[in-house]
């Protein structure tokens, strides 16, 4: 099987900056795209920022000009550095990953990570 685990949340001031990590492990064949993800109480899960295999980055237009997604192919590993935080970015995020799965015949799987907490507060 596959996991992602979610690494770098926490409490920070408005205005903070917080840098997310998540490392997939397992049978894993190759990943195509990956992504960040997040979700309030009381609210839907929505797109934060997305990156496919070769690099290409998009935005949610709320984290446009503050948050900066990355990856390395060769760690299997994304990250989300997120600047001048905002109460309203509080919630749970969460890593995804479309991954090739080698014990499953070489197939792909959307996979999900457990989830960080970000509060953003005074």
């Amino acid at each position: 099987q596959v996991q992602l685990v979610e690494s770098g949340g926490g409490l920070v001031q408005p205005g903070g900056s917080l840098r997310l990590s998540c490392a997939a492990s397992g049978s894993i064949f190759s990943i195509d795209g990956m992504g960040w993800y997040r979700q309030a109480p009381g609210k839907q899960r929505e797109l934060v920022a997305t990156i496919t295999s070769s690099g290409r980055r998009n935005y949610a237009d709320f984290v446009k000009g503050r948050f900066t997604i990355s990856r390395d192919n060769a760690k299997n590993t994304v990250d989300l550095q997120m600047n001048s935080l905002k109460p309203e970015d509080t919630a749970v995020y969460y890593c995804n990953a479309n991954v090739n799965i080698a014990t499953l015949g070489y197939r792909y799987r959307e996979v999900w990570g457990q989830g960080t907490l970000v509060t953003v507060s005074s």
